[in-house]
Formats: C-alpha cells, sequence, structure tokens
C-alpha cells in the first residue's frame, strides 16, 4: 500500500478512535462508573468525563483538518499531473503531426546530416531562437553555431528537425530550388491564419496562376497609375499633423501611424477598398491576426493564436460580402477586372471555362489575407527605420532633405503640383538610405522551407520533411561582401548591380519566390518620405530605444517623436 494510503487509513482509524471515546461506549469508563458510585462522585466523573469530551472533540477536529489540508495538497498534486500530461500529449500530437512520424524517428545515425544539436525533446531550441529574435540577437545566436559547426548545421525549431543554412552558395541552394526539391514552409500558425491556399504555400500551376494575377497589379505600368491617387493618400494622411500647429510640442508614435498609413494604402490601391468604416474594421481585425502569426497555435481562451483565429473569422465574413458585391457590378459591367487585384482575381473564373484556371473562393480569400500581410507591414517596417535612422543621423537627414528639396523646386519651376514616376525615379540617394537600413536589420530575418526529398547539400544529407531555414544577416553583414559591414553607408548601393555579388543581398528573397511587391514597396516609401521630409523636422523623445523583433523588427516603444513643421 501506498505511504500516503497508509497514512490516511492511521488517521482515518485515529478518528474512529475518538468517536467512540465521545459516545462512551468503552466499558470501564468514568461514566458507566457514575451510575453506581456516589453523587458526588457522579459528579465529579461527569465533568471530567465533560473536559475529556472536549479535548477529544478538539483533538478529532484538528486531524480532520489536516486530512482536509493534506487532501487539498493530492488534489492540487493531480490537477498539477493531469495539465502536465495534457500538455505533454499536446506537444507529441504537434510533434507528429506537424513534422512527420518517420521523419523524426528514423535512424539519422545511418544518414550524414550536418553537425549540431536538436536540443531539447519536441520543443528544440525553439525558445533560445526566439528570445535571441526578440532582443534582436538572432545573427549573433546562428553565428555561435556557425562558429561551432560550419556553414550548413542542424537544430530543433518550431517543434521540426531543422538544417540551418548560411551564405551565398546556401542562399543560391534554397532561392534556385524548385517546389519539388524545397517546398515553402510556413510555421503552423501562418498556415491556419493566412490560409492553406495562401500564395506562401500554394506551389505548380496554382502558384503560377495566382502570381499571374498578382503581378498585373504590381508592374511598372500599374505602379506609374498609382502615383497619383498614392500622393494624394499621403497628404491627407498628414494633414491633420500639418493643421495641428503647434511647431515645437506635437508627438506622434511612428509605428501604429505607419501600419494605419500602409495598411489604408494597400486598401484602397490594390483592392480599391474606401470605405473607411470597413477599413478601419479590417485594420483592426488584421493587427490581432497579424500577433498571432508566429505564436503557438493553442486554441484556448486569452492567447494571442485564439484572438486571431477569431479576427480572421470576421476578416473572411466581411470579404466574402465585398466578393458578392463585386461579382454584381463585375457581371453588370459596372466594374473592370482591371480595376484592382481583388476585382482581378474573381475575374478569373469568369474569363475562364478551364476549372484548372478558376479559383475558388478560399483560394480569393486566402490571396486577399496574405496579401494584406504582405504588402503593408514589411513597408511600414521600412518607413518606421527611415524616420528612426534620420532622427539619429542629421548628416543622413540633410543628405535626404536636399535631394528632396531639389526635386521640389524642379516641380515647381514646371507648375505641377503631383507628384510624378520620373520624381519617383530620381530618388536615388533616399533609396539608397533605405537599402542601407534593410541590409544591416532586413524586415524579414529568415524563412522556411520543407525538403520534398532527401537532399544532398555541401556535403550532408537533408531528410525528406526536415525543415530549412535561410537567413540574411549572414551575408549581409559579411565584411567579404560588404566592406566594414557595420559602417552604416548608403553609397554601397551606387552601382548595386555590379559590385554587389547575386544571392548576398537578398531583404526580398530571391530567385523563383523573390517578392512580388518589392517595387510597390519602393515607390510607397518614397512616396511617403518625399512628404515627411518636406514638412516636418523630427528627433526621438526616447533616444536608445531599442529594435526587437517579434517576428518583424520594431523600435520597442513605437517610436515617439517629436515633430517640427518646417515653414514654408
Amino acid at each position: 500500500m501506498p505511504a500516503g494510503s497508509r497514512h490516511l487509513e492511521q488517521k482515518l482509524g485515529d478518528i474512529a478512535g475518538a468517536e467512540d471515546l465521545v459516545d462512551g461506549g468503552e466499558p470501564g469508563s468514568a461514566l458507566f462508573g457514575a451510575e453506581v458510585g456516589s453523587e458526588d462522585t457522579a459528579v465529579d466523573a461527569f465533568a471530567s468525563q465533560e473536559l475529556a469530551s472536549s479535548a477529544r472533540s478538539k483533538e478529532t477536529s484538528s486531524i480532520i483538518s489536516m486530512i482536509q489540508s493534506e487532501g487539498d495538497q493530492y488534489c492540487r498534486m493531480l490537477v498539477l499531473i493531469v495539465v502536465s500530461l495534457v500538455f505533454f500529449f499536446f506537444f507529441f500530437f504537434y510533434y507528429y503531426y506537424y513534422c512527420g512520424h518517420e521523419q523524426h524517428h528514423g535512424n539519422i545515425k545511418n544518414q550524414h546530416v550536418p553537425p549540431g544539436s536538436l536540443g531539447f525533446p519536441v520543443i528544440g531550441e525553439s525558445w533560445s531562437f526566439v528570445q535571441a529574435l526578440r532582443e534582436e540577437r538572432g545573427s549573433e545566436w546562428i553565428q555561435k553555431r556557425v562558429a561551432m559547426h560550419g556553414n550548413i548545421f542542424k537544430t530543433s525549431l518550431m517543434g521540426c528537425p531543422t538544417v540551418i543554412v548560411t551564405g551565398r552558395l546556401s542562399n543560391k541552394f534554397v532561392f534556385s530550388a524548385d517546389d519539388e526539391t524545397l517546398s515553402l514552409k510556413q510555421p503552423p500558425a501562418v498556415v491556419m491564419l493566412a490560409g492553406k491556399y495562401s500564395i506562401f504555400e500554394l506551389t505548380g500551376p496554382r502558384y503560377k496562376l495566382v502570381k499571374s494575377v498578382v503581378l498585373r497589379f504590381l508592374k511598372p505600368e500599374a505602379l506609374q497609375e498609382y502615383i497619383g491617387p498614392m500622393d494624394s493618400l499621403v497628404k491627407n494622411s498628414l494633414e491633420h499633423i500639418l493643421t495641428m500647429k503647434v511647431k515645437d510640442s506635437s508627438t506622434i508614435h511612428i509605428v501604429p501611424f505607419m501600419k494605419r498609413l500602409t495598411f489604408n494604402l494597400t486598401c484602397s490601391l490594390l483592392f480599391g477598398l474606401h470605405d473607411e468604416p470597413t477599413n478601419e474594421a479590417l485594420f483592426e481585425d488584421f493587427s490581432d491576426l497579424f500577433k498571432g502569426l508566429w505564436s503557438v497555435p493553442l486554441n484556448l481562451p486569452g492567447t494571442a493564436f485564439r484572438r486571431a483565429l477569431r479576427a480572421r473569422s470576421r476578416i473572411v465574413r466581411r470579404v466574402v460580402l465585398i466578393m458578392k458585391s463585386r461579382r454584381e457590378k463585375i457581371s453588370e459591367g459596372l466594374l473592370s477586372a482591371k480595376s484592382d487585384m481583388l476585382s482581378g482575381l474573381l475575374a478569373v473564373e469568369e474569363e475562364s471555362t478551364d476549372h484548372s484556371s478558376t479559383l475558388s473562393d478560399e483560394e480569393i480569400i486566402d490571396t486577399f489575407v496574405t496579401m494584406m500581410v504582405a504588402s503593408h507591414d514589411t513597408t511600414a517596417i521600412l518607413l518606421t527605420l527611415l524616420v528612426w535612422k534620420l532622427a539619429r543621423d542629421p548628416e543622413i537627414y540633410q543628405k535626404v532633405a536636399q535631394e528632396q528639396t531639389a526635386i521640389i523646386k524642379e516641380r515647381h519651376e514646371k507648375s505641377n503640383g503631383e507628384l510624378t514616376w520620373s520624381e519617383i525615379q530620381k530618388m536615388k540617394y533616399t533609396w539608397r538610405v533605405a537599402q542601407e537600413i534593410m541590409r544591416m536589420i532586413p524586415p524579414v530575418f529568415g524563412n522556411f522551407r520543407k525538403a520534398m526529398k532527401d537532399i544532398n547539400f555541401g556535403g550532408y544529407n537533408i531528410p525528406k520533411g526536415w525543415q530549412v531555414f535561410w537567413e540574411a544577416s549572414q551575408t549581409h553583414m559579411n565584411n567579404e561582401i560588404f566592406n566594414n559591414a557595420t559602417v552604416f553607408d548608403p553609397c554601397r548601393f551606387e552601382n548595386s548591380s555590379t559590385s554587389i555579388p547575386t544571392f548576398t543581398y537578398i531583404p526580398f528573397g530571391a530567385g523563383l519566390r523573390m517578392c512580388s511587391g518589392n517595387e510597390f514597396a519602393r515607390v510607397e516609401a518614397l512616396t511617403v518620405m518625399h512628404h515627411m521630409v518636406k514638412n516636418f523636422e523630427w528627433s526621438q523623445l526616447i533616444p536608445n530605444e531599442p529594435i526587437t523583433r517579434n517576428p518583424m523588427p520594431y523600435p520597442s516603444k513605437g517610436l515617439p517623436i517629436k515633430l517640427k513643421v518646417k515653414e514654408t
């Protein structure tokens, strides 16, 4: 019998004995003797018995309290065991379901896999990796392992064994591989929130079909048409700051401002969404969705993932209504498929009689969600870091201001008040500053792929089903590629097409999966910075505000700045 059970049995026995004594059932007790003795003796005996009964009652209560206390401890222990088992089985399920039994438990000792450590069971080295990212030490975390194991090493991230590859040859390997070799792999939360038909997950003909529609609205001809509307939207967004007329104490948090601005630009220009209440509701929902993208996919009350799932449900309901309205307008000839990206995606099914060349509602919705996430947040990061850098470096600010002033002066001489495509092309130094920022603080630290078959690379075997992770800063911060890599020098991009080797500067990726919206991001960033520098000077309110990644790099306090409106 377990010790705990024997202890409980003993306590229960003590209680039983105490109750017998209180009842007076034992022969020869004082109360029994009082019945045959004198009255005084009986009274004394009765008093003694009452005192004994009181003492025994107290002892009984004490014993009962002890048992209740121990029972509470056993209950708490039982609850702890149950909770531990639930989490164990969750991670066990997560480990097998997302990563595959064979890949995790195959005999890797018989394969020449890269050196390294898989860390703890299931969680691997995920905690230390994510913590390093949040402290903007991700590159340091990887470099430490490169020093021990070389440019190709194994670890375990997000529940799966992972091969991290670094360096130019590794970048070329990842970005040149087709989908049958390395498939784009996102963490489980991204798949569930962006959708299984998102452009991140599509491969083969379906990917090519969606990308062909997306590219129609991101090619140079389309971008030129966006300049006028984009210019007006940016000026309107800055108008409330200009009208405050408080020239020495205007304060604004740049991170939320840029997120909202770029979101509205994406809604209006790419998707033709001009209804302010609808856009505001979508912005709030996408904010919740984005916070859950790289979270642990636990659908429990209070978690970021649960809030993100609910936000996605609300987004889907809104998009379904928008799609219904768009379909009606397209069928009635009131709206062209060339009007915006959403209409273009809907029109694919109208234009094609081939089922393989049409898009389902799920594919359209997931493409919408993916493009909204991809097109506005990365640009918001770039704009935030541009404002951050110009506040910290007056010399860089002055050079950018000189370039923008020259463009404005030339525009006034032509009596044309609107920003033009040709003026965007003249903002060479401003864009070089942006390029250098993305070199030193890439918006996307790295990304996952999945080995679709056993792969041999760099003398090592990468088993089918394992993750492959590429990372940008190992080439971005390499002194052999970028001279004095830790020095901020926009001039290194003056002749970037010839001076920078391919597959070494990869803020937008490279190869087959290069970001389709990189030119849209460039035009958007230059337009916003043109008006910021034209109208304002600014300074940081928190000079040493650190950059943190979760998963994108942002100033940790939202970058509050003091704005001063320039004299016109």
